[in-house]
């Protein structure tokens, strides 16, 4: 009963103390035709998205193509107007080259940008402003690290002098080692 309740098909009423169930035969239909007509509802909203969508995808293309294949298209539009004023390698030269040339160049120049980058990434290691910031953050980190050591050292003590632990025992006890002590500074 509740898969055809959830699937609308069978209704359900509950009166008093019962539950009754009942069905019309053409509300089965009558959903089928509503979801026919909202899809081509959607369909016809879709079309001009689908003809914009392609027009942009035309005009994307345009300009990507390899200028031998223009070559090529232009060569035989000349020869049927009879005008061949022009050669393709006069046309490839004043375009600025083949597409695949330019991408070629494309790559080329981004493997030199990468190396150029890598380079200032190893000259930043020398750049005074850079080595000030390291020696600040350096500075932070030997505060911290005297002060964990400092709090460590308290609770040493603590566990020694207040809880009557033997020095050994609180050691291990904390992790730390006998030759335990404050970082060494520069």
């Amino acid at each position: 009963h509740d898969g055809l309740i959830d699937d609308g098909l069978v209704e359900k009423q509950k009166i008093g103390g019962s539950n009754y169930f009942w069905s019309f035969k053409a509300k089965k239909d009558r959903m089928a035709q509503i979801q026919h007509e909202n899809t081509l509802k959607l369909i016809e909203e879709l079309k001009p998205k689908v003809a914009e969508a392609s027009a942009s995808l035309q005009d994307a293309k345009r300009g990507r193509e390899d200028d031998e294949d223009e070559g090529a298209q232009q060569d035989q539009q000349e020869t049927d107007n009879g005008d061949t004023k022009e050669t393709t390698a006069d046309r490839s030269s004043s375009a600025g080259g083949s597409r695949a040339k330019k991408l070629a160049r494309l790559s080329e120049l981004g493997k030199q940008k990468m190396a150029l980058e890598r380079e200032l990434e190893a000259l930043k290691r020398n750049d005074p402003a850079e080595l000030e910031l390291l020696e600040k953050e350096l500075e932070l980190v030997t505060q911290a690290a005297h002060r964990w050591t400092d709090n460590i050292f308290e609770c040493k003590t603590y566990l020694v002098k207040k809880r009557g632990m033997d020095k050994k025992q609180a050691m291990r006890m904390l992790g730390i080692s006998a030759n335990f002590d404050y970082p060494e500074e520069k």
